[in-house]
């Protein structure tokens, strides 16, 4: 039986305006996809109207909270005491976002209680997972 963990945050999109919009985004995690860490933003939020949700590692998240890391779709790095930018990369364009870290810790101070960083191994069942690409091949 699958256990998720999900938190709303509020997001601050930059833009050029000065004020930037606030948008509700949703953090996902699953322990049956201990690895991953999920983030879901509503369709008025994006550019083509629809529900866009980007999957990122949980590791990935709380190292940028420390200093930048990240180089590929998604990077997250420390904006002063208690912001955290994310950055999302796609062919359409980059969406960048500011989320309070204090949420972000929260967030992931949960999701290691599931399942303690560091431990994700131990909840993947890699022969049942083995068993079902033979299965599909």
């Amino acid at each position: 039986m699958s256990i998720v963990i999900e938190q709303t945050v509020e997001a601050r999109l930059v833009a050029a305006a000065p004020r930037m919009p606030s948008i509700p985004a949703t953090l996902l995690y699953d322990r049956d996809d201990p690895f991953a860490v999920h983030m879901t933003f509503p369709a008025p939020a994006t550019l083509e109207g629809v529900e866009v949700c980007w999957t990122f590692a949980r590791e990935l998240l709380a190292a940028g909270m420390e200093e930048p890391e990240g180089d590929g779709d998604v990077r997250v790095r420390p904006y002063g005491y208690d912001r955290t930018v994310l950055e999302f990369h796609a062919p359409e364009g980059t969406a960048v976002v500011h989320v309070r870290s204090g949420e972000l810790r929260r967030f992931l101070e949960a999701t290691g209680e599931l399942v303690p960083a560091g431990l994700e191994h131990l909840r993947l069942d890699l022969d049942h997972e083995l068993a079902e690409l033979m299965r599909d091949a």
